[in-house]
């Protein structure tokens, strides 16, 4: 599949990265502001495309927070040296998914229309996996780049 669009984020100091391949153009794909008091707290709004590439590298891993919460069907990648919450990742196997928190991206002024306000409250563990699988972004993890 060719990547219609690119777009790169990052954490404050630039430990945590981020690239985006998307199958869609990056003005059509769906923001989301999650409800849970973690998205919430950091003021997050999220985008993922099923049919793109998400990379994540962080360059010193001394410096990455893996945090779950609720289910822990995920991991919220964060700085540990500035504090950015970057994306969230469901790993199964040798497989991940993310979704990505738009603020941290270079051009966070693309996306600056309204997120739609979702809440997850009620899924059972499998079916946020499946949720998950079947919405975010398949995810190659580069840590320790």
């Amino acid at each position: 599949m060719a990547f219609r669009k690119t777009t790169q984020g990052r954490c404050h100091c630039g430990n945590l990265e981020i690239l985006l391949e998307s199958g869609v153009a990056l003005d059509d794909l769906q923001l989301r502001a999650c409800q849970c008091s973690f998205c919430v707290r950091h003021g997050a709004r999220s985008t993922s495309d099923a049919q793109g590439k998400t990379t994540v590298i962080c360059h010193d891993t001394s410096g990455l927070v893996r945090y779950q919460f609720g289910l822990k069907t995920c991991e919220f990648f964060l700085c540990g040296y500035c504090g950015v919450y970057v994306v969230a990742v469901l790993t199964e196997g040798e497989k991940s998914w993310s979704t990505i928190n738009v603020n941290t991206l270079v051009a966070p002024g693309r996306f600056n229309r309204p997120a739609t306000p979702v809440s997850y409250d009620g899924e059972t563990e499998a079916e946020r996996i499946e949720r998950r699988k079947r919405h975010w972004t398949p995810t190659e993890l580069r840590l320790g780049a």
